[in-house]
């Protein structure tokens, strides 16, 4: 049985939450916050696998979203790179079936709460429409 769509944002954070090292969103939060991951829809987001039979599941596509502080020139690449590893492991030992797609290259974001280094990795799960 495969998750249902309704709860597998949820499931997927659950599955990175990393208690003391980062904060973990199921969505996109109001203020994006050093040293967090975020679960956020993909584009596409789902995408139905037959047009006339519900009982075929549908592919969900999500966006990791990891960031963390920008220090200085250099940024703070062992450290989104430390978290790529650690966010991978994490996926690695869920037991959600999922295909974990390509890392985007780094990218400074400018936020409210100050400037991060982010970077996104894209995974895909087969899904049920309940």
């Amino acid at each position: 049985m495969t998750a249902p769509i309704t709860t597998l944002r949820a499931s997927l954070a659950a599955a990175l939450a990393n208690t003391n090292v980062w904060n973990t969103y199921a969505y996109p939060p109001p203020t994006i916050t050093a040293n967090s991951v975020i679960v956020s829809p993909a584009d596409p987001y789902i995408t139905p696998s037959n047009n006339s039979y519900s009982s075929i599941s549908p592919l969900a596509t999500f966006r990791i979203i990891c960031n963390v502080p920008l220090y200085d020139n250099q940024g703070n690449l062992q450290g989104i790179e430390s978290m790529v590893c650690a966010v991978y492991e994490k996926l690695a030992a869920s037991s959600i079936v999922m295909n974990i797609g390509n890392v985007s290259a780094p990218s400074v974001l400018s936020v409210q709460s100050g400037d991060l280094l982010t970077t996104d990795i894209t995974i895909s799960i087969l899904t049920s429409w309940s």
